[in-house]
């Protein structure tokens, strides 16, 4: 459809049969004069007394164990930039949606209209033990790191920000396969990360907890490589990622790279840096809408790279819908107390395996292609694949407790 017709379909689905997405359903019975007693006065005080005892009772009594907040102060829109904590709140309401849809969370949306970072930050603070998860979204760098590293110290429930964390988790999923497929390790490759913000910091974190070689890894900016003699661009993360061993320049960066991966803006990369990746070369171009280099073109002047997008109409999609839900459904079966590295890298890993099994035909249909098998165009599970909950959220779960930040032991429908 056309930019009118989504524009017209997009407003109606939001507004028809009633307005927004989702809508807050009672559990238990509420006809009689009995049910009212248990569900509120005089019953309700008995779980009131009960979790005043023994706070870990709020799972038994409420829906805490089931329930993650999406929180934002929408300075960081999708694409669209900083409209404001109420323009977010489609964005929220969508991300609640899929929450629900695809892993069976009460997740609700929170719009937080703070004037400075100390306010976001203490007003989370003061509601975050009300749910079972905290999703920090649509929050700009270089605040976002500052917000979610210190929401982590203060709250006593897991916090994680998904443009961030979920989409490192994906995409280096996605490049692992990539790089399996191409012959290639990780730890011998040149790595270029265009983009400096949430996502090329987290995407690049991970990276480096899968093996990459940090001195063969090289971030750039609007300024060129993040390197010790430009100080005055080098804020918030970006001094973690100094590398002074040469290139300067993206084209510079570029030359003989096994790996480069987008994260900024569209069209940044030129053909002729194109021409100049290594051979067998991955490129992850995810901006969106619009890539950092369009992939008919780098099919065209490269066929021997393996090519993924931010994109549904391309292959190998980098959608973070293939990670947060499935990850807090882990997190959230364990109660762990937080989503560490080892939980991050269990969810990778169990992206990667999952794209390497055969695809069932349900998955095939709906995703209106002929084949899907694992190879150049499908190094990443697809959003549909209903394989993703128990495959993904077992392994967070069992990292979780491995790794001693599990409240309870892993659930038994995860054993069988």
């Amino acid at each position: 459809m056309d930019h009118q017709q989504l524009h017209d379909a997009a407003l109606k689905y939001h507004e028809e049969p009633v307005p927004g997405k989702i809508k807050v359903v009672i559990t238990k019975p509420a006809e009689t004069a009995l049910d009212l007693t248990l569900a509120y006065s005089p019953g309700v005080a008995e779980p009131v007394r009960e979790i005043a005892k023994d706070p870990s009772k709020a799972y038994k009594y409420t829906i805490k164990g089931n329930s993650v907040a999406i929180i934002s102060n929408g300075t960081a829109i999708l694409g669209l930039g900083n409209l404001g904590p109420l323009a977010s709140k489609p964005v929220m309401e969508g991300k609640a949606l899929l929450f629900n849809r695809f892993a069976g969370i009460d997740a609700i949306d929170i719009e937080v209209n703070s004037k400075t970072t100390a306010d976001f930050i203490n007003a989370v603070e003061c509601i975050a033990d009300t749910f079972g998860g905290i999703n920090l979204e649509d929050i700009k760098a270089p605040e976002c790191f500052e917000i979610e590293r210190e929401l982590i110290k203060r709250c006593k429930v897991p916090v994680f920000h998904d443009d961030q964390h979920g989409t490192a988790i994906v995409t280096c999923a996605g490049i692992l396969n990539a790089l399996q497929l191409q012959g290639k390790k990780i730890g011998d490759c040149k790595i270029v990360c265009v983009g400096a913000g949430a996502a090329g910091i987290a995407c690049s974190d991970l990276l480096i907890a899968a093996g990459a070689d940090k001195s063969k890894f090289f971030m750039v900016d609007r300024h060129g490589v993040i390197r010790s003699d430009r100080p005055q661009y080098n804020n918030g993360e970006k001094p973690r990622y100094i590398n002074d061993a040469g290139p300067k320049t993206l084209a510079e960066a570029c030359d003989g790279a096994d790996i480069l991966l987008g994260v900024s803006g569209p069209g940044l990369v030129t053909d002729d840096e194109v021409m100049h990746l290594a051979p067998k070369a991955v490129v992850f171009a995810c901006s969106n809408p619009d890539p950092e280099v369009d992939p008919e073109t780098v099919r065209r002047l490269r066929p021997d790279i393996i090519i993924g997008t931010g994109r549904s109409d391309y292959p190998n999609q980098i959608n973070n819908v293939l990670c947060f839900p499935f990850l807090f459904r882990g997190t959230l079966d364990v109660r762990a107390t937080a989503i560490n590295t080892e939980m991050k890298l269990a969810a990778m890993n169990a992206l990667r395996e999952l794209a390497q099994e055969p695809v069932p035909e349900e998955v095939v249909k709906a995703s209106l292609v002929d084949h899907l098998e694992f190879g150049p165009e499908y190094v990443i599970p697809k959003p549909m694949d209903p394989r993703l909950l128990k495959k993904v959220s077992r392994a967070v779960a069992k990292a979780a407790v491995d790794s001693g930040v599990a409240q309870i032991p892993l659930p038994d429908h995860y054993m069988e």
